[in-house]
């Protein structure tokens, strides 16, 4: 176990004392300095502090040796790369099956979500979510379905359920293309993901709406990624007004050139 080797590397690395991270932490510098040398043993309440203080997973924190790592590697993992954001390192998705042994789709509504933020890896409170099932999706993958608010991404409505395939390798995450996101700051979030956590090691967040600006997060502040498959919603979507006043424009605009071209071939 190199914990305590590695979050006084990582101390030492910001450039900070001892008082300074005891004072960040609301614990006694004493008490840190016992971690520090091996005397005191965090538990788990104590390890996630240090997670999040430093951005680095509690499972880098404990089984990799920071010091025998380069300084470009350091150097990613302070970005937020962690070598440890593949799924398979993570931790066990928890979920609900049927009587044939088959994977639920659990639904995730607006009122549970704040639930869902604290809960997500808690198999008694995902068990008692509501399920259901999509028949043409595939078998072999998990889904979890999520009731959005806002109207950051219109033209799908404010109350849709959108539907995603569990991600576990967010190496694999793909620009351009939709996914949840669960974070520790944000809770849920539903966005046209950039992936930048190969060279800077966070996500870069667009809106299908225009007006809402796109923002970054870190890698280490996202505990769940769910590829967008599709949406439930009961409410018609607006008629494209902008695009049918352009229509009619280039319409117009097609006329006037055709009467120019009639007159100067008079």
């Amino acid at each position: 176990m190199y914990f305590k080797s590695n979050i006084k590397l990582l101390r030492k690395r910001l450039g900070r004392t001892q008082d300074d991270v005891a004072y960040s932490l609301e614990m006694k510098r004493p008490t840190l300095s016992g971690y520090e040398n091996g005397v005191g043993h965090p538990n788990i309440s104590t390890l996630t502090l240090f997670s999040d203080y430093y951005g680095v997973a509690i499972d880098t924190l404990i089984k990799v040796d920071l010091e025998s790592l380069s300084e470009s590697q350091l150097s990613q993992l302070e970005k937020g790369y962690d070598i440890y954001i593949k799924g398979r390192n993570l931790r066990v998705l928890a979920t609900t099956v049927d009587q044939d042994n088959e994977e639920n789709i659990e639904l995730v509504n607006e009122k549970a979500r704040a639930g869902y933020a604290a809960g997500y890896a808690d198999p008694e409170y995902i068990r008692i979510l509501p399920t259901f099932k999509l028949p043409f999706l595939s078998k072999q993958k998990k889904y979890r379905s999520f009731q959005i608010s806002g109207d950051s991404m219109l033209p799908i409505p404010d109350g849709s359920y959108v539907t995603g395939e569990f991600v576990q390798d967010w190496n694999t995450i793909r620009n351009h293309h939709a996914y949840i996101i669960l974070t520790n700051n944000d809770g849920m979030v539903f966005k046209v993901v950039e992936n930048l956590i190969e060279s800077q090691g966070k996500l870069m967040l667009h809106s299908l709406n225009p007006l809402f600006i796109p923002y970054e997060i870190k890698i280490s502040e996202v505990t769940e990624i769910w590829k967008f498959v599709n949406y439930i919603s009961s409410e018609v979507p607006e008629v494209n007004k902008e695009k049918d006043q352009l229509t009619r424009e280039v319409k117009e605009l097609k006329k006037q050139v055709q009467a120019i071209q009639m007159k100067l071939n008079l």
